[in-house]
């Protein structure tokens, strides 16, 4: 095992349920576990961590355990949900801001990723305490340098320290690796070193020391996505400020700075930041029930033989979906914006139904429903919706400033409202359809000019955009900063440079007048790249050069050859390809390198929700790493 995060862990946990399961006579197994963090946590999800970073999921979603009952039965632990549930009233281990942040924690609440590293770091101790007999799990703090295949079959794996280690089977669960700036960034490093400025590349934000940002000083941010609110709330809270209640004026939070804030520039290519998670029960809006871009719509494409674009096949059926949660949900909480509401439904499910018009017309027939029913400002524009400031310019930033303040408190009003509220409604059917694309799209179930050009070319940052946003006190306090003064924005589509001649660097937004804004340090708020192609990771280039790996190619438009960000692998379990095209045996790989083969790779494995449907999606990453398991054990 190279990688010991939750990936890595899942593994370790089938390889020990499914020994126990089947209960080999005579065998034994070793387990060589190699990474330079802690196994179970990993590195990103390091206990000691500042507890100001949270999770972007509520504590009822993630788990480690599998709960599918076809899978041999775990050993020990359950979802997180469960552990914090046990572990409130509990506080023996823990330390203090440990016990009071699962004190004040509800299912419904954030996490903090510290506390969730307790989660992992104790979920595997407690699997490790019931480890089966003719087992052994050794732990090695190291980096793995290298992966070679002896002659034999078996890989020699050498570790940092020297130490060489021979395994029958290798799993690559590896993570974020380090990645290669690009040239742009490349050229603002440079310019750092040269002109005696502050250049923070991307990173994870834990590994990031925050204390060379000088206080009160102009600092650029580039990106507002979720990296971006990690960076906001280490310069303020972790600088002494305070956020409070807001007793009169606009917004539910005022900031009460400690005078050692920088100046904080924020900057995206929306000029926003991603939208606010609705405030709900569940991780997707009881409500919703996707009627088009069903699991059984699906599999009718399977049945046929019928391998589906997403823009001619699958995007029209999560487009009706969204319509219809949409304006359902106008009419019943804003009866007002809708007239003859139960005529104005009654046709829309009929221009809805695939098979009523012709693929050409339906959507022509719905905007004309729309027109004659719905008020002109309540009508969805969902690209509006992904860039709130399109085709507006401003005067300057301070009149930016006051509109993007606008849409933050706006937005935060609306994930308020939760299910009452049409517009979080649409982006919930959008995120629910996102739960059943991650099944039909994987493992080559799209062209790859599809997958390249249009799931991944348009529609991955335009969901993400609006349904992978942070909790929604995020963008409130965002909102506090602003009138506080702490924040403000460069406007949509900024251009970066150095000016050489003032010793800055600059940012400029071709739809802001007034000069650009400048400052001495410039944080790039976005994780490294994930694309192997680009690695910086010495063990990864070691793997391409070898040819024990390589990166997987698709064909996009007219034929051309694209190399995807991921490793080339052969289903199921997933086996690395190597440079020859043939498969690289008792070489696994599980998690982000998978990212050619799988959409969405990146969130942890969602437990069965109490209520709802539950997608397969869901649990993938845990029945791939059962999967590598009983390959290993030959089950």
């Amino acid at each position: 095992m190279i990688g010991a995060g939750p990936r890595g862990t899942s593994v370790l946990e089938r390889l020990l349920a499914n020994w126990a399961a089947s209960a080999p006579s005579g065998r034994t197994l070793q387990i060589d576990v190699v990474d330079p963090f802690p196994a179970g946590p990993g590195r990103v999800w390091q206990p000691g961590q500042s507890r100001l970073y949270l999770m972007n999921t509520q504590s009822f979603y993630p788990t480690l355990i599998p709960e599918d009952p076809a899978l041999a039965a775990p050993l020990a632990g359950g979802s997180f949900d469960r552990w914090r549930e046990k572990r409130r009233g509990d506080g023996h281990g823990l330390g203090p801001e440990e016990q009071a942040e699962l004190a004040e924690l509800c299912s419904g609440d954030f996490p903090s990723r510290a506390i969730y590293g307790r989660y992992l770091s104790e979920t595997l101790a407690e699997l490790l305490d019931r480890t089966p007999d003719g087992v052994e799990p050794v732990f090695h703090r190291n980096t793995a340098a290298s992966v070679r295949k002896n002659a034999d079959g078996t890989f020699d794996v050498e570790l940092d320290s020297g130490e060489h280690l021979t395994a029958d089977a290798v799993v690559l669960a590896l993570g974020h690796l380090e990645s290669q700036l690009n040239a742009e960034q490349r050229s603002f490093a440079e310019a750092a070193v040269g002109l005696d400025l502050l250049y923070l590349p991307p990173a994870a934000p834990a590994d990031v020391d925050w204390s060379l940002v000088p206080d009160g000083e102009p600092v650029l941010v580039r990106g507002m996505g979720l990296n971006f609110f990690d960076v906001m709330v280490q310069l303020s809270v972790g600088r002494g400020g305070r956020f409070e209640a807001a007793e009169d004026g606009p917004g539910t939070l005022r900031y009460v700075p400690s005078g050692r804030e920088p100046k904080i520039i924020a900057a995206s290519r929306r000029g926003t930041p991603y939208r606010a998670k609705a405030g709900l029960d569940g991780y997707y809006p009881k409500s919703i029930r996707l009627r088009y871009l069903s699991e059984e719509a699906l599999e009718r494409f399977t049945a046929a033989g019928i391998r589906p674009g997403f823009d001619h096949d699958l995007w029209p059926l999560l487009h009706r979906d969204t319509l219809g949660a949409y304006y359902s949900t106008l009419a019943k909480a804003q009866p007002a914006a809708v007239s003859d509401a139960e005529e104005f439904l009654e046709a829309l499910e009929d221009a809805l139904q695939p098979h009523a018009h012709a693929a050409g017309s339906w959507e022509k027939r719905v905007a004309e429903l729309v027109d004659k029913h719905v008020a002109a400002p309540r009508r969805l524009d969902l690209p509006g919706l992904a860039a709130p400031l399109a085709g507006r310019s401003f005067a300057d930033r301070r009149e930016l400033a006051a509109a993007v303040v606008e849409y933050l408190d706006d937005d935060a009003r609306r994930s308020a409202l939760g299910e009452a509220d049409p517009m979080k409604m649409a982006i919930g059917a959008l995120h629910t359809g996102r739960a059943v694309l991650k099944s039909v799209v994987a493992d080559g179930g799209i062209t790859d000019e599809s997958w390249l050009a249009e799931l991944r070319g348009w529609f991955e940052s335009f969901v993400e955009g609006l349904a992978s946003g942070p909790p929604a006190l995020r963008i409130e306090q965002l909102a506090a900063l602003a009138r506080a003064g702490v924040v403000s924005f460069t406007g949509p589509d900024p251009r970066f440079s150095v000016d050489r001649a003032r010793k800055v660097f600059s940012a400029s937004s071709p739809w802001v007048g007034g000069a650009p804004a400048t400052a001495k340090t410039l944080i790039e708020a976005l994780a490294p790249a994930n694309r192997v192609g680009t690695t910086a990771s010495p063990l990864m280039r070691q793997l391409l050069a070898d040819g024990l790996v390589r990166p997987k190619v698709m064909m996009g438009g007219e034929g051309s050859p694209v190399q995807a960000t991921g490793l080339d692998v052969e289903p199921h379990p997933y086996r690395a390809v190597g440079a020859n095209g043939s498969v690289t045996g008792r070489l696994y790989v599980l998690g982000l390198q998978l990212s050619a083969n799988q959409w969405g790779t990146a969130i942890a494995a969602e437990a069965v929700p109490a209520d709802g449907p539950a997608y397969r999606s869901g649990q993938r990453t845990l029945r791939d790493a059962d999967e590598i398991a009983r390959d290993i054990l030959s089950l």
